[in-house]
């Protein structure tokens, strides 16, 4: 298997194969935590207005998401794993918005196929990959697509050791109050960041297919 791995939203535009779009803090592990928690299927846009106008058209739809990390008026939750790891919401259809995982799932239309990449999902993601991508490049998305970000770093790096047969020690990732000058601010709770570096919390990969000019990630199974 050739595996790469790149950065930020150009890494994205340029990805080839399965492009696997890396963001732990927090999108694709709240897209993780939504599905866990009973939905069927989670439309990924760039735009948040395309998302309220989705809803309007359809009230049942649960829409979560973010702009500077910030819940988006409207929306049902903000990007936070832990607002919906005690909700059910079995059969919903999500939508979700974000400032650097959805901006990326959005740009790779030059990839054959794309998955979403986090940490919570990283082993499962492995086992589809390898049954289904002889080339896949991991992008690291990094803060708003455009700075590193150590959390998608460690990620991305540990997904490729998974993929090409080396056993890595995950690098470590920054929980301390520092991580942001001034320390955790209120929309991002840091039981959102301990419950991101749980690896293999779940069983499920989440490839993403394109259906009718939309990009709606579905779960599959380790043993599928």
């Amino acid at each position: 298997m050739n595996v790469r791995v790149t950065r930020f939203l150009d890494g994205a535009r340029e990805a080839t194969g399965h492009a696997v779009i890396v963001d732990v803090f927090r999108a694709f592990t709240t897209a993780a935590f939504c599905v866990a928690a009973g939905a069927r299927e989670i439309v990924l846009v760039a735009d948040h207005e395309q998302a309220l106008a989705l809803k309007r058209d359809d009230p049942s739809l649960f829409l979560t998401g973010e702009i500077g990390g910030r819940p988006i008026p409207g929306f049902d939750v903000g990007n936070s794993p832990s607002e919906i790891e005690h909700l059910d919401i079995s059969g919903r259809r999500v939508v979700q918005r974000t400032s650097a995982g959805t901006q990326g799932v959005a740009a790779a239309g030059s990839a054959t196929a794309i998955m979403l990449g986090s940490l919570v999902v990283a082993g499962a993601t492995a086992t589809y990959l390898r049954k289904h991508a002889d080339e896949v490049t991991i992008v690291a998305m990094g803060h708003k697509g455009e700075e590193p970000a150590a959390e998608d770093e460690a990620c991305a790096d540990y997904l490729a050791g998974l993929l090409v047969g080396e056993r890595r020690v995950l690098r470590p990732i920054p929980l301390h109050a520092d991580y942001y000058e001034g320390g955790w601010p209120d929309w991002f709770p840091r039981r959102d960041a301990e419950l991101a570096c749980q690896v293999d919390r779940f069983d499920f990969a989440l490839p993403v297919a394109r259906e009718g000019g939309l990009l709606v990630a579905r779960p599959v199974r380790s043993d599928s």
